[in-house]
């Protein structure tokens, strides 16, 4: 199953996490089977989501989709995400 990590900084993790929560419709829609989200424990604003999908085209696809771009500006992340794409072995 395909899964695809994100990794990025946030001005508020109560901010972006109702955002995040808000889109859950829009990545289900695009493929999105499941999402867990961590924070760092030195840093809460530090936050990785892992998110599985119906397949790694779909992933990618929203990865780059203006819908997510407007979503982590609305929800105040701060820099370039870091985003990697996954196989499970």
């Amino acid at each position: 199953m395909p899964s695809m990590i994100i990794q990025h900084k946030v001005k508020d993790y109560a901010e972006w996490k109702k955002v995040f929560d808000s889109a859950s419709s829009l990545r289900a829609s695009s493929g999105e089977l499941s999402a867990q989200i961590f924070r760092d424990a030195n840093d809460p604003n530090s936050i990785t989501t892992i998110n599985k999908w119906t397949s790694l085209e779909n992933a990618q696809k929203f990865a780059h989709s203006p819908e997510l771009m407007a979503a982590m500006e609305k929800a105040g992340v701060v820099g370039a995400p870091n985003v990697h794409f996954l196989n499970e072995a």
